[in-house]
């Protein structure tokens, strides 16, 4: 049976920096004040600033094939953009499975389902809040799953979940897969190659499997390299999860340990990284609620007390927003 991201879930000082391409000087975060930006959303899981400082969000849905990807405008409205995407409740967990993350580029959506396993496309260059919804039935698709579950793994879990993807070296796109343990690349003429894998680790505890996963979720690149927020597996042992770093051979290593759960990552404007941890686990509860929060690349605590965060998007200078999937929200972070 194929395990979902989800199903994965459930078994300092100020800093000054110089910004890489106009040379200011960049104040890094040390603690973030939250506002939400709007509410009441289906399961969101992810979140892209486009043209026109909107924001495109994924709505997972309530299981009952209501999937959507959805508008919000600057003042909190949310529109839905396209409908229809499948949307089913997970076996194994008893939550809605379906849709990940997607990212903005010249006018087109690239919208990740991570049940399906597809890379849709959507030119929402002209879309106006208002409009009448697309069908996703209507949008072009890749099955990048289709790939990846025929490949030959060093260590085949012989599964696929797409999770993330961010645009790297060549204008390619390279998507993490939170099933297969692996980052898959994706040429602009739409070949497909595994970029980088991780190896499970030895579990040090009594509790769960003798190897734990290194779970890639969160993706961006810096200009010279990739930086991957992981999740350990189960049990999700406090202070197992880390940040890697891939190089663009596609080898990848530890650039900061000592985390727990993460399931994004994203950089500041001095190309320092801030990602958000999920929440904390206990047998026999599970995870935790409230003790999701955001960290910088030292493990110091920007927010604390989050439900369940699954993305983290900078927009700004010192503007970041955080999706909260178990409280239908998007909340909006300042320094």
């Amino acid at each position: 049976m194929k395990t979902t991201f989800l199903s994965k879930l459930a078994l300092v000082p100020l800093l000054l920096a110089w910004g890489c391409t106009d040379h200011n000087i960049f104040e890094e975060p040390k603690q973030f004040k939250s506002e939400d930006l709007a509410g009441q959303l289906l399961t969101p899981f992810a979140i892209t600033k486009g043209a026109n400082d909107y924001f495109w969000i994924t709505e997972i849905g309530t299981g009952k094939d209501d999937g959507r990807v959805s508008l919000i405008t600057p003042d909190g409205k949310v529109y839905p953009v396209i409908v229809g995407f499948k949307s089913s409740i997970s076996e194994e967990e008893g939550l809605p499975d379906g849709l990940t993350h997607l990212t903005y580029k010249d006018g087109i959506l690239y919208i990740i389902h991570g049940g399906e396993g597809f890379l849709y496309k959507a030119n929402v260059s002209a879309f106006k809040p208002g409009d009448k919804p697309m069908q996703a039935s209507s949008l072009p698709s890749e099955n990048i799953s289709q790939f990846v579950l025929k490949y030959d793994f060093l260590v085949d879990t012989q599964e696929s979940h797409l999770y993330n993807l961010t645009w790297g070296p060549d204008g390619d796109l390279f998507f993490t897969d939170a099933a297969a343990n692996a980052i898959i690349r994706r040429k602009s003429n739409g070949d497909l190659s595994i970029f980088s894998q991780f190896a499970p680790f030895a579990n040090p505890g009594p509790v769960g499997p003798p190897m734990i996963d290194v779970v890639p979720t969160g993706i961006v690149y810096d200009g010279y390299k990739f930086l991957v927020s992981t999740l350990s597996g189960f049990p999700f042992i406090e202070g197992k999860a880390a940040i890697y770093q891939i190089d663009q051979a596609g080898t990848p290593g530890i650039y900061k340990g000592g985390f727990t759960t993460l399931t994004d990552i994203t950089l500041t404007p001095s190309g320092k990284p801030v990602v958000i941890q999920f929440a904390k686990f206990a047998l026999p509860d599970g995870f935790l609620p409230n003790t999701g929060k955001v960290s910088d690349e030292n493990g110091l605590t920007l927010l604390d007390g989050l439900m369940m965060p699954t993305d983290i998007e900078r927009t700004g200078d010192k503007t970041y927003y955080v999706v909260s999937m178990a409280l239908g929200k998007i909340i909006k972070l300042t320094y």
